[in-house]
């Protein structure tokens, strides 16, 4: 079962926003990181039981990673601000038989959903804000909907990404500034990311956090 519910000002982040990326999941230009499949370095940490509670998936896309914690038996929802991304997303859920809540919504408005969730994911949503005021307001936006003792586990682009195509390269620094307040950062390691292009991966950053008492 899936519930699908739309934001009602959906703000978009990197490039000329949501329409770029349903252009992608429409159908009209390829969307070289929808691998069609969880991210490996997520499924890795559901295989070490680093997921619990109420999960929610930020900039979700067709969905593969919540579906993935949803099989694990996790209350999961996940959020894009791409109406045919949350289609599929849905789609694959009942096809599956899993229940997943999938919604059409603006990341930046998170506090709007009065929740918290327990585990927050995000794989190639944090380095679609290319500077420190967008990044600022989604991290702000992330601690609206967890409490001290969550958990943040996330992947984006690094700048030892060869190239210019796509989303900004972040840098370490940019990772620990976004976080200086109510994170504490766990881990923080250059990894790759799979994604459809060739080689097949793109140089990453994954980062573990949890949130602190401000």
């Amino acid at each position: 079962m899936t519930i699908q519910e739309r934001s009602g000002n959906a703000r978009t982040p990197w490039g000329s926003g949501v329409d770029i990326f349903e252009s992608y999941y429409a159908g009209r230009q390829d969307a070289g990181w929808e691998i069609h499949r969880p991210q490996p370095a997520l499924e890795q940490l559901a295989r070490n039981n680093e997921f619990r509670g109420r999960v929610l998936d930020l900039g979700c896309g067709s969905g593969e990673n919540a579906l993935m914690t949803a099989g694990l038996g996790l209350d999961t929802t996940g959020v894009d601000a791409a109406p045919t991304a949350i289609a599929i997303a849905s789609r694959k859920a009942r096809e599956r038989g899993l229940t997943v809540r999938f919604l059409v919504y603006d990341v930046l408005d998170l506090g709007k959903l009065n929740e918290r969730f327990d585990t927050v994911l995000d794989c190639g949503l944090f380095h679609c804000f290319e500077d420190d005021e967008g990044r600022q307001q989604l991290v702000d936006a992330i601690r609206a909907v967890t409490l001290e003792g969550a958990r943040y586990f996330m992947m984006c682009f690094s700048d030892r990404q060869p190239g210019a195509w796509g989303p900004h390269r972040v840098t370490r620094t940019e990772i620990e500034t976004s976080f200086t307040v109510g994170w504490r950062i766990d881990k923080l390691e250059r990894t790759a990311m799979a994604v459809a292009f060739e080689p097949g991966t793109a140089s990453a950053w994954f980062a573990a956090m949890t949130r602190v008492r401000c």
